[in-house]
């Protein structure tokens, strides 16, 4: 029904803006082979959308762009493309982070002219709402396009106990938002630990974790059964020297924080809502690893998992890691699940690292994160194959979404929607999400959201670390500039 709908004042103007489109930035694409640290990049020249898929096209076909983007208003397919072409170009990402940082935030006309156009602009394509009741809308949208949401409080970093409580009481209502919204609409509701537990105290959890791997002597009174954290390749000079226990005050605050999760996971599962547990870097990472699996041993369906952590593959110990949780839960008769990424802390993993003179976490190009990503997504599919686990897979990389749907069909496991799914963030990867939506699996969106301020650091954060997949757009921007062109033709014949 798209496709009927005709803006003649816009359409005026599309063959120019077609052409804007077709400026991009030279960047490194999604299936860059070089190093991390290579400082020029020669960038193919774009190919077209019916040759990037080099296996079965019958698997997500990216041809049909009229089918790709049936349910999309031309409205929003020029928006996006504007949208996602501005955050293509690294000069205007980098200006605009260092304007959100400046004190130029501090002269109330000025910061309010900038969250306007930040608001009108990469704030409503990439985030949800500012409320739950922008978020039911959002929500509503993409379950009329067959995709679910998953609902992600754009809060983190808490300071103290009162703001943990805070974010406990808005992760709350968000699952019980889900009551109000259409059925089987929200796949999960995503939590940040850092929002509900100090990341001063997840850096303390962690150097005590650490040496306890380390030195199984070593007693954690505070600690509850868990599933392993760690393999022995795991990075451990965050830690070079025994940590001091925590203190009465800090145990304290543990428990507070533990109680805050539990009581999540108790109204998560009471609503029948799965529950993911975001990642960070590998200083706070082996603390947020506890939470999840302790509260997954807890927690969980008769068959299914309830709580899913998230392994990041562009570390080096991701798939080993993965691989000791997987089969340690699978003894203790736990069902498990991960949300598998690429990873967001490159830069600030390899400067520590560099600092401290040790060797990085970060496997060394990105066709070794890859392919990490691909052998862990392997894995899983073949566990859920035998009856065992379940997996998210977050990825915008074109190949590896077509190297898991392949397998998956292989497998017979496609329609095992409470065992396997797609994930790409909202306003990302729109042709990834309806090509694998129009293959038969299922796909949801990550939505963050709250108030514009409350929301700009995520923003930001997701800007800096983002670069790479926000200037690799283009193939998106091909597809929407396809279905454009194909529109104006009909309209205008």
């Amino acid at each position: 029904m798209a496709n009927k709908v005709v803006y003649p004042k816009v359409f005026r103007d599309l063959r120019s803006f077609v052409r804007c489109l077709n400026t991009a930035p030279t960047v490194p694409p999604m299936n860059f082979t070089g190093t991390y640290d290579a400082t020029t990049v020669t960038t193919p020249t774009l190919i077209p959308t019916d040759q990037v898929i080099t296996a079965d096209k019958k698997v997500i076909n990216f041809e049909d762009v009229k089918e790709l983007f049936t349910g999309v208003s031309t409205l929003k397919l020029i928006r996006s493309s504007l949208t996602l072409q501005m955050a293509a170009i690294e000069p205007m990402v980098d200006v605009g982070i260092w304007v959100m940082n400046s004190k130029l935030m501090h002269m109330p006309i000025v910061k309010e002219v900038i969250l306007g156009f930040v608001k009108g602009t990469f704030y409503e394509h990439f985030c949800a709402g500012k409320d739950l009741t922008e978020v039911r809308r959002t929500v509503t949208k993409l379950s009329d396009v067959g995709l679910k949401g998953m609902l992600d409080y754009g809060v983190e970093h808490a300071t103290e106990n009162e703001s943990c409580d805070q974010s406990m009481k808005v992760f709350l209502q968000t699952a019980e938002s889900t009551k109000s919204l259409p059925s089987s609409s929200v796949s999960f509701v995503v939590v940040k630990v850092t929002a509900i537990c100090t990341p001063k105290l997840l850096k303390r959890m962690s150097d005590l974790l650490r040496w306890e791997h380390k030195n199984p002597s070593f007693n954690l009174p505070w600690k509850h059964k868990s599933i392993p954290l760690f393999s022995d390749s795991s990075p451990f000079y965050h830690t070079p020297q025994k940590p001091e226990p925590l203190t009465v005050e800090e145990e304290h605050d543990l428990q507070l924080a533990h109680e805050r999760l539990m009581t999540i996971c108790k109204k998560c599962l009471e609503l029948d809502v799965d529950l993911l547990i975001d990642a960070e870097d590998t200083a706070i990472q082996p603390a947020i690893d506890y939470f999840a699996y302790s509260a997954a041993i807890k927690y969980h369906k008769v068959d299914d998992p309830l709580i899913f952590g998230t392994i990041q593959a562009y570390l080096k110990d991701a798939k080993e890691r993965m691989v000791i949780a997987k089969k340690a839960a699978e003894k203790m008769g736990v069902p498990m699940g991960f949300k598998l990424v690429r990873g967001a802390y490159m830069s600030s993993e390899r400067e520590l690292a560099s600092r401290l003179g040790v060797q990085s976490p970060i496997h060394d190009s990105i066709q070794q994160t890859h392919d990490c990503f691909n052998s862990c997504a392997e894995f899983m599919l073949d566990e859920i194959s035998n009856g065992s686990g379940a997996v998210v897979l977050a990825t915008h990389n074109i190949e590896s979404g077509k190297l898991a749907a392949s397998k998956a069909i292989d497998l017979g496991i496609r329609k095992d929607r409470q065992k396997l799914q797609f994930a790409q963030l909202y306003g990302m990867a729109e042709g990834l999400s309806f090509g694998l939506r129009n293959a038969g699996f299922q796909v949801s969106k990550y939505l963050p959201f709250g108030p514009v301020e409350q929301v700009m650091p995520y923003l930001i954060r997701r800007a800096e670390e983002n670069r790479g997949l926000l200037s690799t757009s283009a193939f998106d921007r091909q597809l929407m500039r396809k279905e454009l062109t194909r529109r104006f033709k009909v309209a205008t014949s």
